[in-house]
């Protein structure tokens, strides 16, 4: 496949999404946000590449600083940035610098959500709340009506990498970086693990993860280049864990030759989207020992029937 658009960042990229809600008849709709290195958060055109806006987040010193995660709320009038420490809300019609913020860390107090904030996801039942993971291994719940923080859940062995709202807002899926497992965490009863699914993580990059509309199919890559589908109706007892259930794999296929490090769901075709891919060192080529490998480092398409 050949790419429609190239929009270009100046530095390494942290996230990006897309505005919800993206209609092709209607052009307004067609863009997505970026976060790279050194830079403001960046609103791009999806049928002409072009930047249309920035969203810019300053530090103590008045100097820009760049957000390590990003969200939009589902009705898409609110942009919600992760910093270290801090989380910045941004009104999508209104860019420049000013926005709102939320301090997920008090020093003086020594309480709160430390660490950079990772990942962000917004409650698809509630718009004032949503979730919010960091690279101190903690998942916090904030609402945009509030400056407290509601509650924090803990139980990941590494950085919260990516969470995920359920369709029907009970259930919050998360994963971390070097963490096997993805949890399942039962918000009617905040800080119960319903049941985990295990997977291979063995790097520090983010490896996401997906959920079926419906919520019975959990989908990841793997480490080995594989990707797992997991049916949440199938469990087995899961004794000796914080978890009373660990979900059965359901189909495990070779997907790559390098880490799947992206799986995502098309919303109504049985089709699947994967890409691959991860740092490595450099081969010395001094070295008479040296034999090329082949990685994989590309977006696939899969089709299920």
């Amino acid at each position: 496949m050949d790419a429609v658009l190239k929009m270009f960042e100046s530095g390494t990229i942290y996230d990006y999404c897309w505005y919800p809600g993206m209609s092709s008849a209607s052009p307004d709709t067609c863009c997505l946000a970026s976060t790279s290195k050194n830079n403001p958060v960046h609103l791009w055109d999806a049928f002409t590449g072009e930047l249309r806006c920035t969203y810019r987040a300053y530090d103590q010193a008045d100097e820009i600083t760049s957000a390590h995660s990003l969200a939009f709320s589902l009705d898409g009038n609110k942009l919600f940035c992760g910093f270290n420490k801090m989380l910045r809300i941004f009104d999508v019609s209104q860019p420049g610098r000013f926005c709102t913020e939320q301090a997920t860390y008090s020093k003086k107090r020594k309480n709160g959500q430390s660490g950079i904030i990772s990942c962000i996801a917004p409650s698809p039942v509630d718009m004032s709340l949503y979730a919010a993971g960091s690279y101190s291994k903690e998942i916090a719940f904030y609402t945009t009506s509030s400056e407290s923080m509601l509650c924090m859940l803990k139980g990941h062995k590494g950085g919260v990498t990516h969470i995920m709202f359920s369709s029907d807002g009970t259930k919050l899926y998360s994963g971390g970086r070097k963490d096997p497992e993805i949890l399942c965490w039962d918000l009617r009863d905040p800080g119960t693990v319903l049941y985990v699914a295990t997977r291979q993580v063995e790097t520090n990059q983010r490896i996401y993860f997906d959920l079926s509309h419906s919520g019975q199919y959990l989908i990841s890559g793997n480490h080995d280049g594989t990707i797992t589908i997991w049916d949440t109706s199938k469990t087995s007892d899961n004794e000796g864990t914080n978890a009373r259930y660990s979900l059965l794999s359901h189909f495990t296929y070779s997907g790559h030759t390098d880490t799947v490090n992206g799986v995502s769901l098309h919303p109504t075709f049985p089709l699947v989207a994967s890409s691959s891919g991860q740092w490595h060192s450099c081969i010395d080529e001094d070295s008479e020992d040296n034999v090329p490998v082949n990685y994989s480092n590309d977006l696939r398409l899969w089709w299920f029937q």
